[in-house]
């Protein structure tokens, strides 16, 4: 496999998620946001430990988990979103059943990144960040994923692919597609 490209491509399955029931009833967030809040380890709990465990349990932060989380802290939404925002590793809209992440760290940039960025966009009918039509594939840019010296790299379901090439790209991603890909 030639090293084409310097974007790193991850993908992350979130089936376990949606089949945790990634979608819900407003009482049903917030039930579940209160357990993942409440069942913490650490002693303090703070906002941010809040929002983390509500993204794992649920899978992103709706609407009711940030206004649990502000009753539980006792803060107001607008204090729990702009934690949340900062951050950009929240995200407020459900993801879809597989992340994709593209590496633009220097190193994935110079092996060839951006002709793989480019082909997976163009694959998934996108023209940037954000998911797919059907919601099978989310699409988020990276600054590092730490796999430089496979650069570039995916991670297809967590599983790290290197030196990855266009047709590579592609192949893996668009078997993503498939209506019963599980991988």
């Amino acid at each position: 496999m030639l090293a084409t490209g310097l974007y790193a491509i991850i993908v992350t399955d979130f089936s376990s998620v949606r089949r945790r029931g990634l979608t819900g009833t407003v009482e049903g967030f917030k039930r579940r946001t209160r357990r993942a809040i409440t069942s913490q380890r650490q002693p303090t709990v703070t906002v941010l430990s809040c929002l983390l465990a509500a993204q794992d349990e649920l899978g992103y932060l709706p609407d009711e988990a940030i206004e649990e989380i502000a009753t539980y802290t006792g803060t107001t939404t607008n204090e729990v979103w702009g934690v949340a925002s900062f951050y950009t590793n929240f995200r407020f809209t459900p993801p879809g059943e597989h992340a994709v992440e593209i590496c633009w760290g220097p190193t994935c940039h110079l092996a060839g990144a951006p002709g793989i960025l480019q082909s997976v966009l163009d694959l998934l009918g996108l023209s940037g960040e954000g998911e797919t039509s059907d919601n099978r594939i989310s699409l988020k840019y990276n600054t590092c994923l730490g796999a430089c010296s496979q650069a570039p790299v995916a991670s297809i379901d967590h599983q790290l692919v290197g030196r990855l090439s266009i047709e590579t790209a592609r192949g893996l991603v668009g078997k993503l597609k498939a209506p019963d890909a599980t991988r």
